[in-house]
């Protein structure tokens, strides 16, 4: 382990800071702890972070002025690389791995030099732009990275963006990058709806989904060329009704529908499961007819992450709400809704763990026996063997983690902390501004 220590080497600032502080601690509200408080099991390796009063400086670390509210964090499939999408700071950041140099810094902003890369396209599926904007200028934005998913064996990296800049109120058709890998630049910008959160490829290659969070829509595109520009829209797929988003008003994270967010296709491709945040389970759609067959409601309230493991047959979600990590047989629940003719039904209940305050993000180490949830209102990251089915450690890391991510070969675990909003201090949010990184003992 001390080789793979000294590989992440601190700037000077953060050793300096690192020897003078342990933790600079965040004047926030007070959290619930998950039930049982142990040690994670975890090696700290390497964190990166922008300074903030409440970010935890760990002994091997790097300021990095590039971190700025860090949402969610990939590793390539090939290990070699780590993909952190800067929402504030407008940029998908690539760090090398284990040593954590960045690469590059991919911008999310579009002038009209950039035409080439929209293929002539500012909207899909007849979505309307409500702001009085040019047509040449609509184009012509910064976007804010959210989420991402690898395609193509790990050549095209998607990055939705939560919205368009101009677009303040996230009412307006949003877009989605292309990364190329291999140069880790922007090859394609495609549409979406409005304000689109999740994104997910299917097992066979074929097919990508994006999940609008804004509206309760998903879009269905064919992905089964290599060539970027013959990626296509083919269904345009609807949760109950599509939500009209033009005089829409308040805050967008909360007045959002169904709030669609989680998203996962089925080991042969067939379903999209999609989870709908705002409390009544998770919806089923037939793949490609983009049918919705149904909705299973008694295995997680209101999910937020969804994560299969085909090797194990069991479906896990994250429940903000409901502080919890539940999991079920994912067969069982494909099963129950093959006949509901677009109705919720109850289907397997399933089992539930106590993981803390408003967990997020959850993953599952390639061997299934090991699950991570980032709790973002307890400042942990969490771990579950999921064999025993029990919190077996947990981790303080900096204040309100999101994203989270494992390397490929299970030897690494990454954590995104975005801060909490707090007008008193500069920016409007404390702590957060950190990317931590583990090894697994």
């Amino acid at each position: 382990m001390a080789s793979l220590m000294t590989a992440f080497r601190p700037s000077l600032a953060a050793a300096v800071l690192a020897a003078l502080l342990t933790y600079l601690p965040a004047a926030g509200p007070s959290h619930a702890a998950p039930p049982e408080d142990r040690g994670s099991g975890l090696t700290p390796v390497g964190q990166l972070y922008s300074l903030r009063s409440g970010v935890k400086v760990r002994p091997v670390s790097t300021d990095d002025p590039h971190i700025s509210s860090p949402k969610s964090v990939n590793f390539h499939p090939d290990g070699h690389k780590v993909y952190i999408n800067a929402l504030e700071g407008l940029e998908t950041l690539v760090y090398s791995v284990p040593d954590l140099t960045l690469l590059k810094a991919v911008s999310h902003s579009f002038g009209p030099a950039d035409a080439d890369l929209f293929n002539g396209e500012t909207t899909l599926f007849d979505y309307p732009y409500h702001h009085a904007r040019e047509p040449e200028l609509l184009n012509v934005f910064s976007g804010k990275p959210v989420e991402g998913t690898f395609s193509h064996g790990g050549r095209y990296f998607w990055v939705p963006y939560y919205r368009r800049d101009f677009d303040k109120n996230a009412s307006d058709p949003s877009a989605m990058a292309v990364i190329d890998t291999r140069t880790d630049a922007i090859v394609r910008v495609v549409p979406t709806g409005p304000l689109p959160k999740m994104v997910a490829a299917s097992p066979d290659g074929k097919y990508l989904a994006v999940t609008h969070w804004g509206d309760n829509t998903v879009g269905l595109m064919d992905i089964s060329s290599e060539d970027p520009r013959d990626f296509a829209y083919v269904r345009h797929m609807v949760d109950g009704a599509r939500l009209n988003t033009r005089n829409i008003t308040g805050n967008r994270d909360n007045n959002c529908g169904r709030c669609l967010r989680g998203t996962v296709f089925s080991p042969d491709s067939s379903r999209l499961l999609v989870g709908r945040m705002a409390g009544t389970g998770i919806a089923v759609f037939s793949i490609p007819e983009g049918r919705l067959l149904g909705a299973f409601t008694s295995f997680s309230p209101s999910p937020r992450h969804l994560v299969a493991d085909p090797g194990r047959d069991l479906l896990y979600a994250s429940d903000s709400k409901q502080g919890m990590v539940s999991r079920t047989s994912l067969s069982e629940a494909l099963k129950s809704v093959e006949e509901a003719g677009g109705r919720d039904v109850r289907g397997p209940a399933g089992q539930r763990i106590d993981v803390g305050t408003r967990p997020r993000t959850v993953a599952v180490t390639p061997d299934g026996r090991t699950l991570f949830t980032s709790v973002h209102g307890s400042f942990k990251l969490v771990r579950v063997d999921t064999d025993s089915w029990r919190v077996t450690g947990t981790e303080d890391v900096s204040p309100a983690p999101v994203g989270l991510g494992l390397s490929p070969d299970g030897r690494y675990v990454a954590v995104t902390s975005q801060g909490y909003r707090d007008k008193s201090a500069p920016g409007g949010y404390s702590g957060g501004n950190s990317v931590e990184f583990f090894s697994l003992d």
